[in-house]
């Protein structure tokens, strides 16, 4: 069975929860202080649903719960998980102002947690540069694939990937990395990448990756 059969981006009985997820995020991230004011992505809802959901998409009941309760918790306490998600890239792409501003104020990673964390990361990078091979345009419009390739300007795939599993409770990425071994063990490996970006593009209007492989092409 491929992967555009066993994915896709119609209606299903978690829909529901993966739009409350979404709204949630948006709601956060409506809060999130941007240096130099605030960023034209922040008013880009349409945008910002269409890649939220399509990687929700991907995830399973107990995750997406799992997941929502995060959110709920760091409402009550006064966190914001979007603000930290970018707050963490910063390691990376300002190192100094994440060290002064941002570290001190975030939660700190268990070691264990981190070396897990980059064990996911590894699987996950390698499936979008899997991705990348096999369409390279829609690959082209994707984020930078790796931390080396981080500017001031520039946020990588992987140090995207870093800040946000970063933010997750511990039963979350319990749950995240079940996920990930899981379609790793497979044969063949479920690449979620492809999967994400087939939902991606779907909620775009397209049929296909190869649909949109060629719409981009044709550009």
């Amino acid at each position: 069975m491929t992967v555009e059969q066993k994915t896709g981006a119609g209606p299903d009985e978690h829909n529901e929860l993966r739009e409350t997820i979404v709204r949630h995020e948006w709601d956060q991230f409506q809060r999130t202080n941007n240096e130099g004011g605030r960023a034209a992505c922040q008013g880009n809802w349409p945008v910002f649903h269409q890649m939220r959901l399509a990687q929700f998409l991907t995830w399973e009941r107990p995750l997406l719960e799992s997941y929502a309760s995060d959110l709920d918790e760091s409402d009550r306490v006064g966190r914001n998980l979007v603000t930290e998600k970018y707050g963490r890239m910063m390691a990376s792409t300002a190192p100094e102002e994440f060290a002064r501003n941002i570290e001190p104020y975030i939660p700190r990673l268990r070691a264990d947690r981190v070396d897990r964390q980059e064990r996911v990361i590894t699987q996950q990078v390698a499936w979008a540069a899997d991705f990348r091979s096999h369409y390279p345009r829609l690959g082209e419009a994707m984020r930078v694939l790796t931390t080396a390739e981080d500017t001031t300007n520039a946020t990588s795939f992987e140090t995207y990937l870093r800040g946000e599993l970063g933010t997750y409770s511990d039963a979350t990425f319990d749950l995240y990395e079940a996920m990930i071994l899981e379609r790793a063990a497979e044969d063949p490996q479920r690449n979620i990448t492809e999967e994400t970006l087939l939902n991606t593009v779907r909620l775009g209007g397209f049929e296909s990756l190869a649909e949109a492989e060629a719409a981009q092409s044709a550009r």
